[in-house]
């Protein structure tokens, strides 16, 4: 997928609370159940806790998501008597799968905040955004990420926090070692090897552990011309390009000790970013988070784009992460209204600038973009026209991506094939379409 261009058109937040639609769908659901168990769909006497599950973007128990749900929850919850919002924060190593846990159990969260909405959609255990909130509420999302949060037209992910990708390095080891920044594969090689002469302990960090190697791998193909699917949104995970993307990493960075220490499958995103801030890596992909993190421990860094094969990679990686609710537990009305002030300009800001994520609404992105507070930010926000997705809206892409997480670094072990282990991904994405 595609983004289209940022829309320059600011869509404001009601003024007056709109017509729920969602309180009729979910009475007509549950019938009186709802009514004599006290659920509290109509505002009744009793208090209605809502679960969220979600996802932790700090990288230390400084700034734990945790301290962001508390300090929001609690301003919700002043204003919003008989209603309490119970929040459980989890890595992004363990947070899809606890939500899956707890959906197997028959304990479904109300929300949760995870990175993939389209499997749960299909087995039709979402409420719709329109159940929720408003029209012109949906329409405030950024066009590009509230259509990949579509299936079959209808709105069942909700974008809550996105970003790109970019090349950073480390400055003052490139400026040590006489460094340009690379614009093809073959200059990072080259790069990395001047490093390693250099001392540096990881001349590219290759995070292929399972927090998040679908998203390194995704960057890699992309700069390969690959990627997991083809123009016409078809898997295509065993490409030749893609194959040739592997050997390559293989071969010519993993194979020639170019990537540090630890094995790339057993090195974690979150592991990689704070060995850049401790001036322990030359490169790595990076997303906006990693300034701030970069930034505090006194780390110069460069960002550009990803190198490709023969030049720069024309399209970046761009991820969404999406809030979605479920209807197991039938508090429609509730969580629409909760979501409503998740989703306002200031806590869509305030989330975005303690994070460095891009803003997923109309509002708070032209807020951002003309600040000079967030100027940081604008190389990311730049590269977001022509940023690619991966296929969340294919209800397979949750177990695809963590079958990605889970066996992708050993394609380019010492002993690893990188065609075979995308042929089995292949077949797996195959069996799950």
């Amino acid at each position: 997928m595609t983004f289209r261009k940022l829309s320059n058109v600011s869509v404001g937040r009601l003024s007056v609370r709109r017509r729920r639609t969602g309180t009729i769908a979910a009475v007509s659901a549950l019938g009186m159940t709802a009514v004599l168990g006290g659920c509290g769909l109509g505002g009744g006497p009793d208090e209605v806790t809502l679960k969220l599950v979600a996802a932790d973007y700090g990288d230390s128990s400084a700034n734990s998501s945790r301290k962001y749900w508390d300090k929001l929850v609690k301003e919700y919850e002043a204003a919003h008597s008989g209603v309490k919002v119970d929040v459980s924060v989890y890595s992004w190593t363990d947070v899809d799968r606890k939500v899956k846990e707890l959906v197997d159990a028959g304990k479904a969260p109300d929300m949760a905040q995870i990175g993939a909405y389209a499997d749960y959609a299909d087995k039709g255990l979402l409420y719709k955004a329109d159940e929720l909130i408003g029209i012109r509420e949906q329409a405030d999302f950024v066009s590009q990420l509230g259509s990949a949060g579509r299936i079959n037209g209808m709105q069942y992910g909700m974008p809550f926090a996105a970003s790109t990708r970019l090349l950073f390095y480390n400055k003052t080891l490139f400026a040590d070692a006489g460094l340009t920044p690379p614009t093809t594969w073959k200059q990072l090689a080259a790069d990395a090897r001047a490093l390693r002469a250099d001392g540096v302990k990881y001349p590219y960090a290759l995070p292929l552990g399972p927090e998040e190697a679908q998203a390194e791998t995704m960057q890699w193909l992309l700069s390969g011309g690959g990627g997991y699917v083809d123009d016409t949104g078809t898997y295509g995970i065993d490409s030749e390009e893609n194959v040739a993307t592997l050997t390559w990493l293989k071969d010519d960075l993993v194979g020639k000790g170019l990537t540090g220490p630890v094995a790339p499958e057993n090195l974690n995103r979150a592991a990689a970013f704070s060995a850049f801030a401790a001036g322990d890596v030359g490169m790595l992909n990076g997303h906006p988070s990693l300034m701030k993190i970069a930034a505090e421990k006194g780390v110069k860094f460069g960002m550009v784009p990803m190198p490709g094969a023969d030049g720069p990679t024309r399209n970046s990686m761009g991820v969404a992460d999406w809030m979605m609710a479920f209807r197991q537990n039938g508090h429609a009305e509730q969580v629409g209204d909760f979501l409503d002030f998740v989703y306002s300009e200031k806590n869509v800001l305030a989330f975005s600038r303690e994070y460095d994520l891009l803003p997923v609404t109309n509002s708070a992105s032209e807020a951002m973009s003309g600040s000079s507070r967030d100027a940081d930010l604008k190389p990311f926000l730049g590269a977001l026209p022509s940023a690619e997705l991966p296929p969340v809206g294919k209800t397979s892409w949750a177990s695809v991506s963590a079958a990605v997480k889970k066996r992708i670094g050993s394609a380019v072990s010492s002993d690893g094939d990188p065609g075979e282990v995308l042929r089995a991904l292949q077949l797996t994405a195959q069996n799950a379409e």
